[in-house]
């Protein structure tokens, strides 16, 4: 196989899954390089999972060999890195969100369609099992056709545990901006893209103390918004109901679910790869699991950027699309602009809903 040679910047904690897989599970993946501002972070990870290369920013966007620059860096430096990259001629796949402001994410996709390059975003998950399975049950009309959906992410924010977690408080930050692209991309995988958005959005407690090490005691100043309230309707006549939060102590909600004409389907954690996957239709007494119909249950990122790799070798379309991922993006930022101006926002952005996989993929592979 004429593997597709990856570059990857940023080597912090997400990384190691997705070199894990790129280096020993997509076959059509060949990691050349790696890079980061901690230059011993990206030696320790080249050690680790057998990368040639560990290299400063500039030589790995300088090395001819790299085809796709893998970008994991913190959302803030998503824009500058990718667009370095495009310059630089390479195909960008961008760990979520494309890029923190609308402006800056439309910039990226200008520039990769001026230079005929690919942009990928995830998350990647509604590629796998779980998620897939839940497409090839609404498409084949097991619920009949999506009335309504509901979408619940609630925590109390990541100070307990996380080393860093300033950012998640930062402009840019904040539960929708960090996992509501893995929600509204599961939704707009299975119903579509979304036509106009409204919300309400809080901040509750304005300061945080970090609870856990090395920065224990250290107090952040919230600068962005902690719960979301939004509303969606989708252009294929569905309307959603989504809440992110970071001010949560405990609830009791489910991920996801879909409500059709003759039944409903709960959908797994789409920060997740697998199952579960429930149904009930409108004649049945209870909910029935059903079998998983795709394989990638397991942690399976970089699922997204193999399949890049495939439109790139056999020049079809990708799934974990850029524009998908500024979609999202745009409806993240509708549901705050909403709430500041107290009306509907329109969205000008649209995309379209992403192939599913086929069946009887081999582990590792992809279709062509």
């Amino acid at each position: 196989m004429n593997k597709v040679k990856v570059g990857i910047i940023g080597c912090g904690n997400i990384s190691g899954i997705y070199l894990k897989n790129c280096t020993q599970t997509f076959e059509i993946l060949e990691v050349v390089a790696c890079a980061d501002l901690i230059h011993e972070r990206a030696q320790a990870q080249a050690k680790e999972y057998g990368v040639p290369k560990a290299c400063s920013v500039e030589e790995l966007l300088k090395d001819p060999e790299v085809e796709i620059v893998l970008n994991l860096t913190t959302p803030k430096a998503h824009y500058e890195v990718s667009k370095a990259a495009l310059e630089a001629g390479k195909h960008v796949y961008v760990e979520k969100p494309l890029a923190v402001t609308r402006e800056h994410g439309k910039e990226i996709l200008e520039l990769a369609k001026s230079k005929e390059l690919l942009v990928g975003c995830a998350p990647d998950t509604f590629l796998g099992a779980g998620l897939q399975t839940c497409r090839k049950l609404i498409d084949d009309g097991w619920i009949g056709e999506p009335v309504a959906a509901t979408a619940f992410m609630t925590c109390h924010g990541h100070e307990s545990w996380h080393p860093d977690p300033e950012f998640y408080y930062e402009i840019g930050g904040g539960p929708m901006l960090d996992m509501g692209p893995y929600y509204l991309t599961a939704l707009i995988s299975l119903l579509g893209p979304i036509d106009r958005v409204t919300g309400s959005a809080r901040i509750t407690f304005p300061e945080r103390t970090i609870t856990s090490q090395p920065k224990y005691g250290k107090k952040i100043q919230v600068e962005t918004p902690t719960h979301i309230a939004g509303v969606m309707d989708f252009a294929s006549g569905a309307i959603g109901t989504i809440i992110t939060s970071f001010d949560v102590w405990s609830a009791n909600l489910p991920w996801i679910e879909i409500y059709g004409s003759e039944g409903s389907l709960q959908v797994p954690d789409p920060n997740t790869f697998g199952g579960p996957v429930l149904v009930r239709r409108w004649d049945a007494e209870e909910w029935t699991e059903i079998p998983l119909t795709h394989g990638y249950a397991e942690n399976s990122r970089g699922i997204g950027l193999a399949d890049m790799a495939y439109a790139i070798r056999y020049a079809r379309p990708h799934r974990a699309t850029g524009e998908m991922a500024y979609h999202v993006l745009d409806v993240m930022h509708g549901f705050l602009d909403a709430s500041e101006s107290g009306t509907h926002y329109k969205l000008p952005s649209t995309c379209s809903r992403p192939s599913p996989l086929p069946l009887g993929l081999a582990h590792g592979k992809l279709d062509k």
